[in-house]
């Protein structure tokens, strides 16, 4: 089963071909992002419209990289009419494409000059995210599924968090002799050091707890497709939270790793000298840690560093680092106390992690020694799969597609506030 995973709930315009026979495997024929980061930069945060004008603009060329690499590009036959397509079906797609004009002609000009490839289903993110830039990845699957006759599989983005957890590096097949062309490859070993993962199996119930941008959830999974939101944040999400500190702190966007990169220096400071401390020993809350329940709230302790840099005679680069450390230390602290007393309350024997905010190196440490501590399976995904991905939306899809009890295609429509549960 081949699945073409389709993601643009933000500023990163994702595609991902996968492959999956039996199982458990999932083979990775191409997957490729491209961020908006550089563009958004200067305006110290995402705009929907630009991001939007930029996938539309991305997509089509970028569904070429990957059906190329996976080897599915194959240029049609020249024979008469080959390259045009049906007029029973074009008024369909003139109609789903209209408001994406630029990526209309990117369309006419590529599709039907390739054979259609061997691709089972369309998954895509139906939510949730910025309405604009998901209308995007869901018109082209649309377009996709009406000329190339193929079912679309929605997902949930949070969903695809949680899958890229389970994921868990495979061997590299390694084939030197293999070089990618025109033919359709056949066999697991054929596509050129192509990544394979397999999927965790996954007790339940489980817990997820989801840490983004946009979102901070903790997520009790009953069963496959089967979840429950016991906590979330009442304000800020946790990844906004460390955008608005660094802002607060002259610090360039996107804010977390800019944060994380000066506690890191401060720890390692405080480590050579235990003495160390400009403010004598900065202190910020720790929200809602004794609270009696699982909910979050982050915009309290943003207010607190306000507040601590207002009294400052000056900010320098010594005190940015211990206000770093220090917001990151009360930051995990939460995370990491709301987080126990879940896994305590409904005896879960595995913690997922998901989300941007995951990469951060210090948080995934202290869940590490969480893990070990209190002795449950910790499912974590490597970094570069903790950011927006179109491999997770890929393989949620292939979840989806494989146990689906209903019709796959609904009519689709993007919704900017999808909720899991």
């Amino acid at each position: 089963m081949i699945i073409l995973g389709i993601e643009t709930s933000c500023d990163e315009t994702a595609l991902s071909i996968i492959r999956s026979d039996s199982g458990n495997d999932v083979e990775v024929l191409a997957d490729k992002t491209l961020s908006q980061i550089e563009l958004h930069r200067q305006y110290g945060g995402v705009f929907p419209n630009m991001a939007k004008r930029e996938h539309s603009r991305n997509l089509i060329p970028l569904l070429k990289t990957v059906l190329i690499e996976s080897g599915f590009g194959n240029p049609k036959s020249q024979t008469p009419n080959s390259k045009q397509i049906p007029n029973s079906i074009f008024p369909i797609l003139n109609s789903i494409l209209n408001r994406e004009p630029e990526m209309l002609e990117l369309f006419l000009e590529f599709i039907p000059t390739i054979e259609k490839p061997p691709i089972d289903a369309i998954a895509v993110t139906e939510g949730p995210g910025l309405e604009p830039c998901l209308w995007t990845g869901i018109n082209l699957a649309r377009a996709l599924s009406l000329v190339w006759g193929i079912p679309i599989v929605p997902v949930n983005h949070m969903e695809g968090h949680i899958m890229s957890a389970m994921l868990r590096k495979a061997e590299i097949s390694n084939s030197p002799n293999y070089l990618i062309s025109n033919e359709i490859p056949n066999s697991k070993s054929e596509i050129l050091n192509a990544k394979r993962y397999t999927l965790n199996a996954l007790a339940f119930p489980a817990l997820a707890l989801l840490i983004s941008g946009g979102h901070t959830e903790l997520v009790l999974i009953k069963g496959l497709h089967t979840y429950e939101i016991i906590g979330q944040t009442r304000d800020d999400a946790v990844g906004e939270a460390f955008d608005k500190v660094a802002r607060l702190l002259g610090l360039p966007y996107p804010g977390g790793p800019e944060i994380s990169r000066l506690a890191e220096q401060e720890r390692n400071l405080s480590l050579l000298n235990a003495k160390r401390s400009t403010l004598n020993a900065i202190q910020l809350p720790r929200p809602m840690l004794h609270s009696g329940d699982f909910d979050f709230s982050f915009s309290g302790i943003k207010t607190s560093v306000l507040y601590l840099i207002k009294k400052l005679p000056e900010l320098t680069e010594d005190i940015k680092k211990e206000i770093a450390l220090e917001f990151e230390t009360a930051v995990t602290e939460v995370l990491i106390a709301k987080t126990r007393k879940a896994i305590e309350q409904y005896g879960v024997q595995a913690l997922l992690l998901g989300g941007g905010v995951v990469a951060n190196t210090h948080i995934r440490d202290e869940f590490e020694k969480l893990s070990q501590a209190e002795g449950f399976t910790l499912y974590i995904p490597e970094k570069s799969l903790t950011t927006d991905n179109a491999l997770m939306i890929a393989v949620a899809g292939l979840i989806h597609y494989r146990t689906r009890t209903e019709e796959v295609t609904p009519e689709l429509r993007a919704n900017g506030s999808l909720r899991l549960a």
